[in-house]
């Protein structure tokens, strides 16, 4: 009884939020305004657009199995402070891109670390989430990314408009060092290293880059994200082949409000009753949103797809990296969190490029009724699959 009375909101843990609130914001936010950099001032066109966001994400996948091993060799601590200057460095990196060379380098660079610190982050604020409040805490620590998906798009687009582009990425990079100064405060429990020098093996092997125990629930993450890049990615054309593209703000802050509404919920559901009972609902409620989102006709139907989708997806997503952290032991948490990330970063990179393919070949309507049916299936593979594999 005492554990699950353990506190939550400790100082520990508002700062590991705060944290990672900051590197988010600046990191969408820039995601954000960087095609309307490419397009206007770099005199870019929609495929190098497409080549410098591409160039992010397969940085990001590329480095996402070793990063155990690094936090492994070089300590929880240190992995997150290296990895935090460099993300910093290289978000300051961006003022100086005035040809298209140097911002494809750097965007290649910048997911490395990013990669890098998004993983590490997950392990230093489990360790102040209490073990009976893991589904809660982690719901709040993921919530932070959507507060961020939130907030970047709305400050980058909202000042763009009036600002330069280095201006805004001047306010951006000021963000990111905030979130620095944050993270130099977290304590640490525990030794600097996981493990010593004497015990690093000589030779690697699969289970120094991969958690098995975890590949189940990542393979379902995969299956999800897959579904998912049909809003990330291509949303904004969908809206504005409806005409509607005066409200596609309006769909991602209905999106992320109604991610973030039933996130104290689902949480304390998932301690108390078990992942099931939130990842059915959740992933019928996403699909439910991709099949409205296939038929919508009004502007009522727009917005009640975004409410399924970001209940379903807002739900879904901390479970199953809850799921996947309690699957391992803890000191193979790294390992597990790296695993997820990357079967997660799989699903968007290979769903953006393949439902990019499918919406030319055949149309949206099409695409998001295949993602809805991808979404189904990915209820039974979880009931034949990850439940048949307890932790």
């Amino acid at each position: 009884m005492n554990t699950i009375a353990a506190p939550l909101w400790t100082r520990s843990f508002v700062l590991c939020l705060a944290n990672n609130l900051f590197l988010f914001i600046s990191y969408f936010a820039q995601t954000t305004i960087l095609p309307i950099y490419i397009l206007k001032e770099l005199g870019g066109n929609l495929t190098q657009v497409g080549l410098a966001m591409t160039l992010f994400i397969v940085s990001a996948i590329t480095v996402r199995p070793f990063i155990g091993l690094i936090i492994d060799k070089f300590g929880i601590r240190q992995t997150l402070i290296v990895s935090e200057i460099f993300f910093s460095l290289f978000s300051l990196a961006y003022l100086l891109a005035d040809q298209l060379t140097i911002l494809f380098i750097i965007r290649f660079l910048h997911g490395i670390w990013f990669s890098i610190l998004t993983t590490v982050c997950v392990p230093v604020v489990n360790q102040f989430i209490p073990e009976q409040r893991k589904g809660e805490g982690m719901g709040y620590f993921v919530m932070s990314v959507n507060l961020g998906s939130v907030l970047g798009p709305l400050i980058g687009l909202s000042l763009i408009e009036y600002w330069s582009y280095f201006q805004v990425s001047t306010l951006l990079i000021a963000m990111v060092f905030i979130g620095f100064v944050f993270c130099f405060l977290i304590p640490f429990k525990g030794p600097v290293k996981i493990v010593k020098k004497s015990d690093m093996k000589i030779s690697l092997g699969l289970t120094d880059f991969v958690e098995k125990k975890v590949l189940p629930v990542a393979v379902l993450a995969m299956l999800v994200s897959f579904s998912y890049a049909s809003i990330m990615s291509f949303i904004a054309p969908f809206v504005a082949s409806k005409d509607l593209m005066a409200y596609a703000g309006l769909f991602f802050v209905v999106f992320a409000i109604s991610m973030m509404s039933l996130r104290p919920i689902t949480g304390k559901i998932y301690d108390r009753k078990g992942p099931q009972y939130v990842i059915y609902p959740a992933l019928l409620a996403f699909s439910r949103g991709l099949f409205l989102l296939s038929q919508i006709q009004t502007l009522w139907g727009f917005m009640l797809a975004a409410v399924m989708v970001g209940v379903g997806f807002g739900s879904v997503q901390p479970c199953m990296q809850t799921l996947a952290i309690q699957r391992a032991s803890k000191h193979r948490i790294r390992y597990a969190t790296s695993t997820f990330y990357t079967f997660y970063d799989l699903g968007i990179a290979i769903g953006s490029l393949f439902i990019g393919a499918i919406i030319a070949v055949y149309s949206y309507q099409f695409t998001f009724i295949l993602c809805g049916i991808l979404t189904l299936s990915s209820i039974i593979y979880f009931k034949l699959v990850v439940q048949a594999k307890p932790a």
